[in-house]
């Protein structure tokens, strides 16, 4: 009879204040026969505050490929493993990323118990748009990576969420101000804990701000995004400097029919296709 196998649980734990431990997670990391922890010295607080005995490993970003395949190893041996991170959900922006997929090529059960995540704490309580978002993380520590990235979100319509750590805030402001323009942000800092803030600013405003206050506490950036109309307005202009039978001319030139060139050359733009075509007329193109 063939050995059943453990399960992978992801666990959500606070990102600061214990209270949000869900009674799931609680009840879980006292079950399973392993916690997987980010950095133990960290975790053992919480497990400790919640009088949880269960054993533990360390699993963080310099050892998660090798430990990982540990980790499988003692699942495919019948062990229940939780996987916790040092605040919030695991696998997002952390090493749990290569334990879930090595757990899917070893045909691993596993489940995600819902839970705090600093990302969108943060952005429900931006005051900036909820409906179309994306996550960053952290910038690149290298200088090309994080060039191509900014430039990437120069057009980002979406709100855009940032993580950062406070010695690093004012320069990474600086940075994205220089890329994106002033844009509104807000920056949560300290998130559940007492001294929770969320300074609801700009770029400009914000740098000058922290000329004056030294910024504390793990910290998330929340960017409104570029504006569609703003992205076609300037699409709008770009073309303004050719004319429209050159216009026509470029995607003619790619085998485009003459109809459907119109319809591209309207939407470029920003006119209707009735325009396009009583100039083509005019002019006898």
């Amino acid at each position: 009879m063939e050995e059943k196998k453990g399960k992978l649980f992801l666990c959500a734990t606070p990102i600061g204040n214990l209270e949000d431990i869900t009674l799931r997670v609680l009840n879980t990391l006292k079950e399973v026969d392993l916690i997987a922890a980010e950095d133990t010295r960290h975790s053992i607080k919480l497990l400790n505050h919640f009088d949880i005995k269960t054993p533990m490993t360390s699993y963080h970003e310099y050892n998660k490929v090798e430990k990982a395949k540990y980790l499988v190893e003692k699942m495919e041996q019948g062990v229940n493993v939780a996987l916790i991170t040092d605040a919030g959900t695991p696998g997002i922006s952390d090493p749990g990323e290569e334990l879930v997929k090595q757990c899917y090529e070893a045909g691993i059960e596993l489940t995600s118990l819902p839970g705090p995540a600093a990302c969108i704490t943060a952005l429900t309580i931006s005051g900036l748009g909820t409906r179309r978002f994306c996550f960053e993380a952290f910038l690149p520590s290298d200088k090309k990576e994080k060039q191509w990235i900014l430039e990437e979100l120069k057009n980002e319509t979406r709100t855009m969420i940032l993580y950062e750590a406070p010695h690093r805030l004012v320069r990474t402001l600086s940075e994205l101000y220089e890329a994106l323009g002033n844009r509104r942000i807000t920056v949560c800092r300290e998130l559940t804990k007492r001294f929770e803030t969320a300074f609801r600013t700009t770029f400009e405003e914000a740098l000058r701000a922290y000329e004056e206050e030294t910024p504390k506490g793990e910290c998330v950036i929340v960017i409104e995004g570029r504006s569609i109309q703003e992205i076609k307005e300037d699409r709008s202009k770009a073309f303004e400097e050719i004319s429209i039978e050159d216009h026509m001319a470029r995607y003619e030139s790619q085998g485009i029919d003459h109809k459907d060139a119109m319809r591209m050359v309207a939407k470029d733009r920003g006119i209707s296709k009735r325009e396009v075509y009583q100039y083509l007329i005019k002019n006898e193109l």
